[in-house]
């Protein structure tokens, strides 16, 4: 490569940028256009070809919009009324409090699609409510969450998903589909590691729900409990596209929480509307960053030449999968999980592609792999949000995720190798992949 080339230049300024603490989005805005006055590209022809391209793309619409049914969750009822029928489901076994933490991502997976959503939200009430009267550790309870958390954007809908499908052209509704069961999956070695931490520790015994009570809990969490299957029946039944069915999801959750429930008011639906911006903006601000530092990339052929060192080491689709996953979880201990979908990943997918490795399932693997990340030290942003919330040491918080990031792993690597475990469900609606 040469050095004084506008290529390698735009590659240190937005290395030294970032490292200065210029977010990673206006980094790559300020190299990338650096490269383009360099290279002698025309600034408004550049300008107009994204903003075509960009006009009938509908996709990124849906992550505001989750990201606002989220907020309205949080600061409605319906969080807390779910949890309290997630401790009717398993509250009473040894240990139940944090089975509750796991059965509570599961269902909030189907509403938010975000995983910091979920640490931020519902996982903080359940920080609170295992470290009340010294039952669990401020450590064990906020790797619990994090590690929770993770199975959210796994489980549809999924942010990430919908970014990775703005990459590679994938469906996103069978993207959704084919994370059904690696979610699933991996919060049922969740629950088996807390069982096994529950005996060794001797966890305390939850005081069970009276029967008496059960049928009013779970009327009073039916509303907030059918908001999946409305968002996920609109998107399955081909009523909406998924942008569509996100905007039904954020009515659903503002109508229940306000006519239902009655528990939103005006400075709570403006303080969501004003969160939801700011989420937004800094996604928005990081997808154009990467946006136009990809269209700099396909200008230099990177891909292309990418592609042609890999068919050099005549890697298998199976070897090039263990090179994409070993890549990918090295770079989620450093970079954010939005920044690698968006720079990192559109590198592997024509190889993917050559390879005939089928892009659903590579999204899948993708999808994991970051999520990973966000538990993995040192960056873990999740770490840090739960760490901040339950004021735990970090190094006591890394220890304490250790053995669920052990089977997070052995989930990954399951599904790496035996892509009809993610596949059989897209399938089977009729997916010709």
């Amino acid at each position: 490569m040469n050095l004084a080339s506008p290529f390698s230049i735009t590659v240190v300024v937005i290395t030294v940028l970032a490292f200065m603490g210029l977010p990673i989005g206006l980094s790559m805005i300020s190299g990338s256009i650096l490269y383009l006055w360099l290279a002698g590209a025309d600034m408004g022809i550049v300008a107009e070809q994204f903003l075509n391209g960009m006009y009938s793309n509908y996709v990124i619409l849906a992550v505001p919009l989750f990201i606002l049914a989220a907020e309205f969750m949080n600061v409605g009822s319906m969080t807390e009324r779910l949890l309290k029928f997630c401790n009717v489901l398993v509250g009473r076994f040894r240990g139940g409090l944090a089975q509750v933490n796991i059965v509570q991502s599961i269902i909030f997976a189907g509403m938010s699609g975000s995983a910091i959503a979920d640490a931020a939200g519902s996982g903080k009430m359940m920080q609170s409510m295992m470290t009340r009267d010294g039952r669990y550790t401020p450590s064990f309870a906020a790797a619990l969450t994090a590690v929770t958390a993770v199975v959210g954007p796994i489980i549809p809908p999924s942010i990430p998903m919908i970014i990775y499908s703005l990459v590679s052209d994938a469906s996103i509704g069978y993207l959704f589909l084919a994370g059904m069961v690696p979610g699933l999956l991996m919060a049922v070695l969740q629950m088996v590691q807390v069982v096994i931490t529950a005996r060794r520790k001797n966890f305390p015994v939850e005081e069970p729900v009276p029967l008496r009570e059960i049928p009013g809990i779970t009327v009073r969490a039916f509303p907030a409990l059918m908001m999946p299957v409305v968002l996920l029946g609109c998107i399955y039944s081909g009523v909406t596209t998924p942008t569509e069915a996100a905007a039904i999801a954020a009515a659903y959750a503002l109508i229940i929480s306000v006519v239902l429930y009655r528990s939103i008011s005006l400075k709570d639906f403006y303080g969501s509307l004003a969160a939801s911006a700011k989420s937004t903006a800094s996604i928005g601000m990081l997808i154009a960053g990467a946006l136009v530092f990809n269209y700099v990339v396909t200008i230099e052929n990177i891909p292309h030449s990418i592609r042609v060192l890999l068919t050099g080491w005549e890697l298998s689709p199976a070897g090039f999968l263990i090179l994409v996953n070993v890549t990918l979880l090295v770079l989620g201990c450093l970079l954010e999980g939005t920044a690698i979908l968006l720079i990192i990943v559109p590198v592997f997918i024509p190889t993917a592609q050559a390879l005939g490795i089928d892009l659903v399932h590579f999204g899948v693997v993708v999808v994991v792999n970051i999520m990973l990340g966000l538990v993995t030290p040192p960056y873990g942003l999740l770490l840090f949000i739960v760490a901040n919330i339950s004021g735990a040491p970090i190094k006591s918080i890394i220890v304490d995720t250790g053995p669920f990031l052990f089977w997070m792993v052995v989930c990954l690597i399951f599904i790496t190798f035996v892509p009809d475990s993610v596949l059989w469900l897209p399938r089977l609606l009729g997916y010709q992949g």
